[in-house]
């Protein structure tokens, strides 16, 4: 399994949902950075399991131990190597699913892939746990931004039918960012937050799941990172956006939306402020030409709903090569999307380190 992305800070992840412990390793990162355990552990809190009734009940501390790669809490530019250890497993709950494969999920298709040695104990090295690590070496790299003048953060934008409102994609500010960067359910419209609830709720006592979508957003860039065509500052940002599970669809700037325009309408019209060069609007996202372009980076995440539902489901049986009802077992999120954006926060940081470095930024 290849499961490393990035050239000049290179991110690597290993472990398995139901093993000993998951973990990272980051290549590249530059010496004399101080790590700020305080906001890591913060960050880690926001997509941890069984902390909030929209979550699976799965409890686990989720603190990270860092391995090498750092002493006295500064980066020594060694590679950085961290783990988090898994304590709680009920694994008995995956015993039928080598024989029984969960639809939409990874199981027959990885079954086939590793010739039907792969862990399907909460999902293996598939599994949404796998975040975890991600979350810890993001928070780093987000410090690394920070002292760059780089701000990172995301909301939710919706949840089934309920909706958020839009960052505002020319003035979003980094304060902005960092509050929402810091909450659990992170809305820009809070008064939208029980409709939500309530559509999780629902998916939930029908033994069912619901999906939905997130908005991320960087200030801060300098003009200039990426490059085409196939390094561009999208294609860098996809790539890494979509390792996290669920991720089915990400967008930037008006995304889609462009497919309705006029070039009229859709053309970040530019002017001269103070000196600096701006757009009056930002349909582009902060790209153009696959680099950055000064203006606020924005990006939509679309994640599908959780595929482990204990709604009664058709599969087969591999064995009997019969088709066959599943009933899925064990415990589960009715609704990823929380616990999913400080995961694409820490995805987005990583990808936008990589993309300092490569550009001579750091």
């Amino acid at each position: 399994m290849k499961s490393s992305v990035g050239e000049a800070i290179k991110l690597s992840v290993f472990g398995e949902s139901h093993g000993a412990a998951i973990g990272a390793v980051l290549e590249g990162l530059p010496a004399g950075h101080k790590i700020d355990f305080d906001f890591m552990l913060s960050q880690m809190a926001r997509r941890a399991p069984g902390r909030d009734n929209t979550t699976t009940s799965r409890k686990e501390e989720d603190l990270p131990e860092i391995l090498s790669g750092a002493l006295d809490g500064v980066t020594t530019g060694a590679p950085l190597t961290l783990i988090i250890r898994n304590k709680d497993t009920i694994s008995k709950n995956y015993d039928n699913l080598k024989v029984n494969p969960r639809p939409s999920h990874s199981d027959y298709a990885a079954y086939v892939r590793y010739n039907g040695f792969n862990d399907v104990r909460g999902g293996g090295h598939f599994s949404g746990r796998l975040t975890a690590p991600i979350v810890a070496a993001g928070a780093i790299c987000r410090g690394i931004l920070k002292e760059y003048g780089i701000a990172i953060g995301g909301h939710i934008f919706n949840i089934g039918e309920v909706t958020d409102n839009q960052l505002d994609p020319v003035n979003v500010t980094a304060k902005e960012l960092d509050e929402l960067s810091m909450r659990y359910f992170s809305l820009v419209n809070k008064t939208q937050e029980d409709k939500m609830r309530q559509e999780i709720e629902k998916a939930r006592t029908d033994l069912d799941s619901v999906g939905g979508s997130v908005e991320l957003a960087a200030v801060g860039l300098p003009v200039g990172l990426g490059n085409p065509m196939f390094r561009g500052v999208e294609n860098v940002l996809s790539n890494i956006l979509y390792g996290v599970p669920a991720v089915k669809g990400v967008s930037f700037g008006a995304g889609f939306g462009y497919s309705v325009l006029k070039g009229s309408n859709a053309n970040d019209n530019m002017y001269y402020d103070n000196g600096k060069v701006v757009c009056k609007t930002n349909n582009c996202g902060g790209i153009t030409g696959g680099i950055t372009n000064g203006m606020p980076l924005t990006v939509m995440v679309a994640l599908k709903p959780t595929p482990s539902i204990s709604v009664p489901q058709q599969t087969v049986n591999l064995n009997t090569k019969e088709n066959e009802e599943l009933v899925i077992e064990g415990r589960h999120d009715p609704c990823i999307v929380p616990r999913a954006l400080p995961a694409l926060e820490a995805a987005l940081s990583i990808g936008l380190l990589d993309l300092m470095a490569e550009g001579g930024k750091l």
